[in-house]
């Protein structure tokens, strides 16, 4: 069997042929007897032995839709919700090799939220954003969150409320794990 990968040449388990300008077409010799040129890699490529399928768009937009739709929660002395995903970045990605599926994303986000809480006995409105620094496919058990608000607020109330609005983070799990099966799905 012939495949192809990032200039490299393979045939069977055996050995490998690198080439040193990819932009030559050049037959080379693996072996005694066979001759193999790099247009001919090409086509093995593009009978399927290797697919490469981007779905930033869709995966895009599905973030997004899922993470809007997350809702407010309760805290004991306030209220808040997301009010936009502000970032969404990142690539996600279908491969197939030899007829099997893989799936792959890496993405970075940040919501932002908005909520009421009781400080110093009176409600106050706040404001920030929830970022999500990168993470990959099957790396959601691993998920952090850094908090920051556009409000000037004293250390302990910032404190509080960052304890609270940090409870996001498991119903965007939740969410995220949605988009992972139906990526898989795709």
């Amino acid at each position: 069997m012939l495949w192809c990968h990032q200039g490299v040449v393979r045939v069977g388990s055996g050995g490998a042929v690198s080439f040193p300008n990819p932009q030559q077409q050049w037959p080379f010799v693996l072996g005694a007897e066979l001759i193999i040129s790099f247009d001919l890699a090409f086509c093995v490529l593009e009978a399927g032995t290797w697919e490469e399928k981007n779905l930033n768009s869709w995966a895009n937009g599905r973030i997004k839709d899922l993470l809007g739709s997350l809702g407010s929660l309760d805290f004991s002395t306030g209220k808040a919700s997301i009010d936009e995903v502000s970032k969404c970045s990142g690539d996600a990605f279908l491969v197939t090799v030899r007829n099997k599926k893989r799936v792959g994303y890496n993405y970075e986000l940040s919501l932002r939220f908005k909520g009421e809480w009781l400080v110093k006995e009176e409600k106050k409105k706040v404001t920030g954003h929830i970022d999500i620094p990168e993470f990959s496919f099957g790396e959601l058990d691993d998920l952090e969150a850094e908090v920051r608000f556009t409000d000037t607020l004293e250390w302990d109330d910032k404190s509080r409320i960052c304890k609270d609005v940090k409870l996001f983070l498991s119903p965007i799990k939740e969410k995220l794990r949605a988009f992972e099966l139906e990526l898989k799905d795709r």
